[in-house]
């Protein structure tokens, strides 16, 4: 489930970071217009993570949200991960 070419991968979707923790996790903070607006990515997000049975860490704060990716089975970053932010970036292109 980990792969090893996933550092490079994620630096080439503009904005993920690894995370400050010391953990094998990356993050991304989106920002909108509005609170509706914000809830509505989630919304999106939501439905993916659960159709594939893997669901992010996140916050939110009236037009942000932040997410973490990180799988906790193996303690690292998968392609799962990996997969949810190349969808997180499509849903939030539906935004400009």
């Amino acid at each position: 489930m980990v792969c090893e070419n996933l550092d490079k991968e994620f630096k080439e979707i503009e904005g993920w970071e690894k995370t400050s923790d010391g953990r094998e996790a990356y993050c991304k903070l989106f920002k909108f217009k509005d609170f509706k607006q914000a809830f509505s990515f989630m919304t999106f997000i939501a439905m993916k993570a659960e159709q594939i049975n893997h669901h992010p860490e996140w916050e939110n704060v009236y037009n942000k949200v932040k997410i973490t990716l990180t799988t906790h089975d193996v303690g690292s970053v998968s392609k799962l991960d990996y997969e949810m932010a190349i969808f997180a970036e499509e849903c939030f292109k539906n935004y400009g």
